[in-house]
Parts: C-alpha cells; sequence; structure tokens
C-alpha cells in the first residue's frame, strides 16, 4: 500500500490552483500552458500536455500525450469513441490525471474503444504513469488528502460524487514508479464516487497495480486485467463500491513480479496506521476470475487486511498446470497491523492440483472463509469479447 499526505499548509497552492469559475481562465492565443479550444496554440495532437482549462472534446483519432496532462476543474475532457492517447515513454513525467470536480468523459464502443497506450517503439510496462480520477467521495477517517502522486486532492463527503465515464477503455503499459512507495497504476481511483461511470474496462500490461482505490464509493462492471506486475485489484482508505464481472490472469510468459504479488490486495485504512479510524474499507465483489498461468508465485491469492472488511462470492479461483509455483496464501486476512474485520466473506471455487484448499488464515476476528474443488463460478468472458483477448 502507498503513503498519502494529508491536508496541509500546502492547500493555499492547491486553492489556488482551482478555479470555479466555468469560464475558461485564461487568454485565447495566448500560450501559456492551458488548453482553452482546439485553436488554443497550446493544443497540439503530437504534443499533448498541460492544463485543460475549458471544456475539450478531441475528435476521434490519434494523440501523443508527452508530460502530464491535468483536466482542471470545474471542466470535461471528452473523448470521441476510437481516440488512441500514446503515451511517450517518459515514465513518471507522463500522465493523464482528472481533478477534483472535473471529468473525463471517454465513451467508446465494442467497435471503436478508447485506448490509452506507449508510444514506445517496442512498449514495455510502466512506459508512463496512467490515468487518475480524483473525486469527493469520502476516505476512511474523513476529511480530503493528497495523491501519493503528482499532488492533487482527494476525498470528501459526497458518496455520489462524479467524476465522469469510462466505458469501453483500454489502458497499457503504465504504472510507473517514483520509488518503492510512490507509484502509478493502470487506473487510480481516488475518493472517486458512484456517480462515476466505469464499466467494460480492460488493463493490459502494467508495472504496478492494474487498478488501485484510495476510499471512494465507484461500481466497476467488466474488468479485464492482464499481466499486471503487482498487485491486479487493489484497494485501501475506505473504498465501499462493487466490483462486478472481473477477469484477472497472469500469462504463462509473464514473469515479472514485484516483492509480493497478488489477485486482490485489500486495506482498510491507508498503511494500516489509523486502525481506529471511521469508514473502513468494505467493498462488494461478485463474479470474479482470478487466474494463474505463469510459473512464478503470488504471495497471496487474496490478502484483506488492515482493518478492511470485503463481500467475495461467486469467485473462480484458477492455478494451471504451467503455474509451477504454489501462492504463499490462498486467503489470508492476518496482518501485523490489524486483521481483515469480522464481517469479512470470501467464497469461491478454486482447481488447481497445486493449490492447498485448506490453506485458509481468517484472523483474530474469525473473517468467514469458504473454498471449494471445482471449476464453476466467477466472470462471464463473453462480456469481453469487445477486446479480442483469447481466454
Amino acid at each position: 500500500m502507498k503513503k498519502v499526505l494529508m491536508l496541509s499548509l500546502v492547500a493555499s497552492f492547491f486553492v489556488a490552483c482551482g478555479d470555479d469559475d466555468s469560464k475558461p481562465a485564461v487568454n485565447p492565443g495566448v500560450a501559456d500552458g492551458v488548453i482553452t479550444s482546439l485553436e488554443d496554440p497550446d493544443f497540439d495532437a503530437t504534443n499533448l500536455k498541460g492544463i485543460i482549462g475549458a471544456n475539450i472534446e478531441l475528435p476521434a483519432g490519434e494523440y501523443v500525450l508527452t508530460s502530464g496532462l491535468i483536466v482542471r476543474q470545474p471542466y470535461t475532457l471528452k473523448l470521441a469513441a476510437g481516440t488512441t492517447i500514446k503515451a511517450a515513454a517518459g515514465g513518471t513525467d507522463v500522465y493523464v490525471i482528472v481533478e477534483q470536480g472535473a471529468k473525463l468523459d471517454a465513451q467508446g464502443t465494442e467497435a471503436a474503444p478508447i485506448t490509452f497506450t506507449s508510444n514506445a517503439a517496442t512498449p514495455e510496462p510502466g512506459d508512463w504513469g496512467g490515468v487518475i480520477l480524483c473525486g469527493k467521495a469520502p476516505i476512511s477517517g474523513g476529511g480530503t488528502a493528497v495523491t501519493e502522486v503528482v499532488d492533487h486532492f482527494y476525498g470528501g463527503d459526497d458518496a455520489n460524487d462524479n467524476s465522469g465515464t469510462l466505458n469501453h477503455v483500454v489502458i497499457r503499459y503504465s504504472g510507473a514508479r517514483i520509488n518503492g512507495e510512490k507509484e502509478f497504476n493502470g487506473l487510480t481511483c481516488y475518493g472517486v464516487g458512484k456517480g462515476t461511470s466505469i464499466s467494460n474496462l480492460a488493463i493490459y500490461n502494467g508495472d504496478d497495480d492494474a487498478i488501485e482505490f484510495f476510499g471512494g464509493s465507484v461500481n466497476v462492471t467488466n474488468l479485464l486485467v492482464v499481466n499486471a506486475k503487482d498487485d491486479m485489484i487493489d484497494w485501501t482508505q475506505g473504498y465501499t463500491g462493487t466490483i462486478t464481472n472481473a477477469y484477472a490472469v497472469r500469462e504463462a510468459a509473464y514473469t515479472a513480479v514485484s516483492s509480493d504479488p497478488r489477485g486482490i490486495e485489500a486495506d482498510g485504512n491507508l498503511d494500516g496506521l489509523n486502525p481506529t479510524q471511521a469508514g473502513q474499507s468494505n467493498p462488494t465483489i461478485s463474479g470474479l476470475t482470478i487466474v494463474n498461468n505463469a510459473p512464478v508465485a503470488l504471495s497471496d491469492v487474496i490478502k484483506i487486511r488492515r482493518g478492511s472488511g470485503a463481500n467475495i462470492s461467486n469467485t473462480l479461483v484458477v492455478w494451471s498446470a504451467s503455474a509451477t509455483v504454489a501462492p504463499d496464501d490462498l486467503v489470508d486476512c492476518t496482518d501485523s497491523l490489524g486483521d481483515a474485520m469480522a464481517s469479512t466473506s470470501v467464497t469461491f471455487n478454486a482447481s488447481g492440483a497445486i493449490l492447498n484448499l485448506t490453506d485458509l488464515k481468517p484472523g483474530v476476528n474469525a473473517a468467514s472463509i469458504n473454498v471449494t474443488a471445482g471449476t464453476s463460478g466467477g466472470a462471464d468472458t463473453s462480456a469481453f469479447g469487445w477486446t479480442g483477448y483469447a481466454f
């Protein structure tokens, strides 16, 4: 999990960066790093960067992201179906972030998805940062915090907050790392509310987590994760949304791993440092498949800890014959900084000769864990036909 700076004396700086006026706050025709129209001198499809300072719609086409692109509140960046954003391989300096009060409207279609990927001739995981949404939904302990990367506010008291729409969106080769404690992911949701719509999302070949939630209440439907170097799904700091119909796989040829890769890594509060905070994580997961085909170990298939709860059902875990190393733990609800909450419920079928179906650690709060040998349940893979992925 990550470390996040809490609201502090830097507040005045960030407030100054915001603007409640819906009118563009700059002079059109002047190159100042703020994009207010497609005619603005700061807009360049081959050198996309800077601040979105007006409601902007990018027509379908190809754009090259060369640095940070910040959607400032209260504006919306709309991407037409079929749009491709190719990020220069600039690591942590290249990313897309949506501020609190701003929106990303990325509505692709099955035939014309929206794609974020690397522009490198030979793309690699971690070529660029990724996509970040910052919302006003609650986080554990209440109040607001500052993101661990690129320093933007998130959190608040609006569980229904709306950061936009992502539908039929693909993210590839993201997850650049600042250091061992600070990393980008494929998609990072900071305090994102359930007024946001995230569905039909595919995340491939990331250098850190595929998707991570820092608090918030956003719901995600039809999630495909392929070859995450670290965690397939990660949450912390009070996440309470739902994840429905998700398929996460590590392919046989993908052997890159972090120090503790997991199928699910779940914290109730940030880094386990605040076990008494109100509003610990407690999401609902249904229709999940976790598949390992690679001959490398996962630390845990499911790790729920540090005050997090979860209700995980209709789930399937598959360890194929090519996955020759067993996970350290099948389900582990223990941690030195606090075990999973007592209401935690994990139920799934598991398939794989190497798996120990009794390798279950319910923790001091006696989380309910029920694992059965079998191949039924899990994600409906027909929902991912639009991706072209071969299951």
